[in-house]
């Protein structure tokens, strides 16, 4: 109650002042004659669309705002888009704004001016994609690791120097993490993709779950009564062969709005792992072959109807199914202390694993009145289940491959199901000397999972009891922000804000019998301040406190043996984890960019790495055990060195300090990183590219673990055809198969570990991309209120 009468207290100035608008209006036309149906679109400062309008027969409009800071942008076919920032004090007349014609006259393609590749804003870096020739054909994923900073790797996708991130789109939380949020951006197309923000200290008005900070992927909007229809062909070839099909449909009639969206993938990839256990009477060397499905179904329906100027009510549904069955061949090798193979045990095993998950959406926008209040509504349902059926058998063997014994025989059975409704309410609510935003979001989520064993040793399938487990787990949460943004002056800018949220969970084993309660009321504070010395020089300042909480099936309290001699178990005592962030940043030009930040870590929890040296048993549990410090420098440099050549370079120095809070007989190590990344792209014609990309990450230590070196070098080249209604991209990933996890080293309770794993990160890539359609799109891009739940669904 204290916390929310200091939430009260601080917000309550900010609702004492009234709202007046301003009219800005001005002319469109060409050198000729005045031009009818322009779109005028004007953006705040963070790069949203605020309003808009067309221009009427004579080429003039009208739009009332408020005073501020603006980005006006205009666009017509067959004429260069115009784009310029505006300061409005008073009533303004932009006079006649003279439209030039593109050079070229394309047949069924809308010319756009060329974007910045990275452009600063106040709270988050904007990276555009337009100009990256390695995503063409590609998918959300591919995407997201070409944006500077971040690194996708291991089924996690992080900020360098921050953590794992939560992935958004168009400012909706996805709730899916690790290898299941990894299939759904791999839905997603590249092609639709407008641009990628990296938010390291995200707003109020965003969930404070995660450490990293947000991704947020913009989808691509058109322009009105048109429709559009995009085609993607690609295959992969790794070891194995990956073929995808994708296809985008646009519609945009008056009112009506919808977009329907179908991918498909199968195929195959590889996986090599490695793994070496250093225990007191010597060596045990694992090595595993898989060969994984690469099987993928998903869609995307939305629907809107603007019921007035100022309302519209809207539908989306979204369904995604992925069928990644594997087989593995896994070898087991144990020494003595004189480095005398003793046994083999060969582990052969085959895996029926699947996952859908579903999610729908409707919500209701209004603008209240001229000042541009805008209140919103979503109501969300996601269901997420999947199922792991896995049947194994593993033989012991003589050094010389004489049949020994049959170690263990059996089958792992796991199920769960996840249920999640949530509602949520936005206001942007803007006054005369600032702009407010608040709102509030409660979701109730259920979830139940089951894993049964059966011993197949003798012969016939048994269920063992002692290895079974059913656990439900319940968590509701409530909360509310509010966020205000102020304009100072010409020089600075402040943005505050505060998000209260209350969360109750419940887990219970009813197996083991055991229950485990958890609530929690916390608040989270934001601040932003940007001061702009003058047109070439920048610099801001930020803070804000975040929460990670527990994946559901890390609390899940029972074993899964992953085989004889090592076994996963879940902590239904696992807490979650906060950080405080800070970031002080700096910009030459939007060329060069300096940023400075730390981390500090409380309650941090993890994976351990632990073992039985009595019994040569591995474990894999996860604890609340430390806390740290992160800290780093960043420097990223955009240069155009000629006509043909554009490159985007970043450079950071990263360092760590961890505490161990929980005694589990390891050691703290900690040592600086250093992570370089260049990529180039040359333009060898009017409708020819190549990209010439490279990046490089030293070995470092971190806390329990030790991580090796990490490289990639890839070459992609685009050919555009028929006035660039049909693509052609190739692309080689990974050329020297340096970009995988290696040297993944822990000591725990005096037995090193060391762990490498390959997924096929080498491989090439043939993509085809065909458009058509009128020309003209625009897809309102709607996503859903419960996000935040989803994202903890992945194994």
């Amino acid at each position: 109650m204290k916390k929310l009468q200091i939430l009260i207290f601080l917000v309550l100035p900010l609702f004492c002042f009234a709202q007046s608008t301003l009219k800005l209006k001005g002319k469109i036309a060409s050198e000729k004659t005045p031009l009818e149906w322009a779109d005028v679109l004007i953006l705040n400062q963070e790069g949203k669309i605020v309003d808009g309008t067309t221009t009427r027969q004579d080429g003039s409009f009208e739009i009332n705002l408020k005073s501020g800071s603006y980005k006006i942008g205009i666009t017509l076919l067959g004429f260069a888009d115009y784009e310029k920032e505006i300061l409005l004090e008073k009533d303004t007349d932009l006079g006649i704004i003279i439209l030039k014609a593109n050079e070229t006259k394309l047949n069924e393609v809308v010319i756009q001016s060329k974007k910045k590749t990275i452009e600063q804003k106040t709270d988050r870096l904007v990276y555009n994609l337009e100009n990256n020739v390695t995503t063409v054909g590609g998918d959300a994923l591919s995407a997201i690791n070409t944006a500077p900073g971040v690194v996708v790797k291991n089924d996690l996708i992080t900020i360098l120097g921050k953590g794992t991130s939560r992935m958004m789109i168009d400012g909706r939380l996805i709730e899916l993490t690790g290898e299941e949020l990894n299939n759904f951006l791999k839905s997603i197309s590249a092609a639709d993709i407008k641009n990628i923000e990296i938010i390291s200290n995200p707003p109020a008005k965003y969930e404070a779950d995660g450490f990293g900070g947000l991704i947020n992927i913009i989808m691509k909007k058109g322009v009105r009564d048109s429709w559009k229809n995009t085609t993607t062909a690609s295959y992969d070839q790794n070891k194995y062969g990956i073929y995808t099909l994708r296809n985008n449909f646009f519609y945009n009639k008056n009112k009506f709005r919808f977009s329907a969206s179908v991918n498909g993938k199968t195929g195959y990839k590889n996986a090599d792992e490695n793994l070496e256990m250093y225990f007191p009477d010597g060596l045990s060397k694992m090595t595993s072959v898989t060969k994984v499905k690469n099987e993928n179904l998903s869609g995307k329906m939305a629907l809107d109807y603007d019921l007035s100027d100022r309302t519209t009510i809207g539908f989306q549904f979204m369904n995604d199914r992925n069928n990644p069955d594997f087989g593995s061949d896994i070898r087991i090798e144990k020494y003595n202390l004189q480095n005398e193979l003793q046994n083999v045990t060969l582990n052969k095993s085959a895996t029926d694993k699947g996952s859908k998950n579903q999610t729908y959406n409707t919500h209701f926008i209004t603008k209240l009145d001229s000042l541009n209040r805008k209140l919103s509504f979503d109501t969300d349902y996601f269901n997420y289940s999947s199922k792991f059926d896995r049947d194994f058998i593993a033989n012991n063997y003589t050094p010389d491959m004489q049949f020994v014994d049959v170690n263990q025989a059996g089958r792992n059975i796991s199920n769960q199901d996840i249920d999640n409704w949530s509602f949520k309410a936005d206001m942007e609510h803007p006054f005369h000397t600032f702009n407010l935003y608040y709102g509030a979001k409660v979701s109730f989520t259920n979830s139940v999972s089951d894993v049964l064993f059966y011993d197949n040793i003798s012969g016939t399938p048994e269920l063992d009891p002692n290895q079974s487990n059913r656990f439900k787990y319940t968590e509701n949460n409530q909360a509310i922000y509010i966020n205000g943004d102020k304009k100072i002056n010409e020089k600075w800018n402040l943005q505050m804000g505060l998000r209260l949220e209350n969360t109750q969970t419940t887990g219970f084993s009813e197996t083991l019998n055991q229950e485990n309660v958890n609530n929690y009321l916390k608040l989270f504070p934001t601040f932003y301040a940007s001061y702009k010395k003058n047109e070439n020089n920048t610099f801001s300042l930020n803070y804000g406190k975040r929460i990670n909480r527990p994946r559901f099936d890390l609390l899940n309290p029972f074993k899964v043996y992953i085989n004889s001699n090592s076994y996963s178990e879940g902590n239904p005592f696992l807490k979650p984890s906060f950080s405080d962030n800070f970031e002080l940043s700096y910009s030459y030009k939007e060329i060069l960019r300096t940023s400075v930040f730390m981390n500090v870590i409380t309650n941090g929890y993890g994976v351990i790495f632990t073992s039985i040296p009595e019994t040569n048993t591995q474990i894999v549990t996860r604890e609340n055990y430390f806390k740290g410090l992160n800290y780093g420098l960043g420097e990223t440099y955009s240069a155009s060195f000629t006509d043909w050549w554009e490159s985007e370079n970043s450079l950071y120095f990263l360092g760590s300090k961890t505490e161990f809070t929980k005694d589990f007989n390891a050691m703290p190590s900690n040592s600086l990183q250093i992570d370089f990344t260049t990529n180039n792209t040359f333009v060898l014609g009017k409708t020819t590219k190549l990209q010439i990309d490279f990046n490089y990450s030293t070995p470092f230590k971190n806390g329990l673990y030790k991580v090796g070196y990490v490289s990639s070098f890839d070459i992609g080249f685009k050919q555009d055809l028929f006035h660039k209604t049909l693509q052609v991209a190739f692309l080689a990933n990974d050329i020297f198969n340096t970009s995988y996890l290696k040297d993944f080293t822990s000591v725990v309770n005096g037995v090193k570990q060391v762990y490498s794993q390959n997924e096929s990160n080498r491989f090439v890539r043939l993509s085809v991309v065909y458009n058509f359609g009128n020309k003209k799109i625009n897809v309102k891009e709607r996503n859903f209120g419960n996000q935040e739940e989803r994202k903890r669904t992945g194994s």
